[in-house]
């Protein structure tokens, strides 16, 4: 996929998601492309040797990973393909006094500015949840700002 850097030059990038979801996610992109949403990278979490906690310290947007939900045994929703992470370190997941990645402790105030930093009401939210996407920075508990899924999950 073709995506704008951090640096606002036009990268490409890999994503894997599951089969059934895959032309929403071409449009999804295509929109944040066409708005100029900057995303730092996109490389599949084998790059990373299948670690997400790698994946996430570097700002590493990707969805498909075959591993378990954060802090549990059941299956994420990246195991089936269905859930993408954007641009985590700036997006982190926190849980109480957990930060995923523990560089994002620097953008959990959401009232902040950074490339690549997904809000409540903007373009990447919207354009998610008009594909049927729910984010998981609208969750009471824990706060995932990086993630979107199918199943809200």
């Amino acid at each position: 996929m073709t995506h704008w850097g951090y640096d606002g030059l036009s990268r490409q990038g890999t994503l894997v998601v599951a089969a059934d979801v895959a032309d929403d996610m071409v449009e999804i992109m295509r929109t944040l492309f066409e708005v100029g949403f900057p995303i730092e990278r996109v490389d599949p979490v084998d790059v990373f040797d299948g670690d997400d906690d790698a994946s996430m310290a570097a700002n590493n947007t990707s969805a498909f990973n075959c591993r378990a939900v954060t802090g549990g045994s059941s299956w994420s929703e990246h195991s089936y393909g269905v859930a993408i992470d954007i641009n985590p370190l700036v997006n982190p997941y926190v849980s109480q006094d957990l930060v995923l990645p523990p560089g994002g402790t620097l953008f959990v105030d959401r009232t902040s500015d950074a490339p690549g930093m997904i809000k409540d009401g903007d373009v990447v939210v919207d354009t998610f949840a008009a594909y049927g996407w729910i984010w998981g920075g609208s969750w009471s508990s824990p706060k995932d700002y990086q993630h979107f899924s199918t199943t809200g999950r």
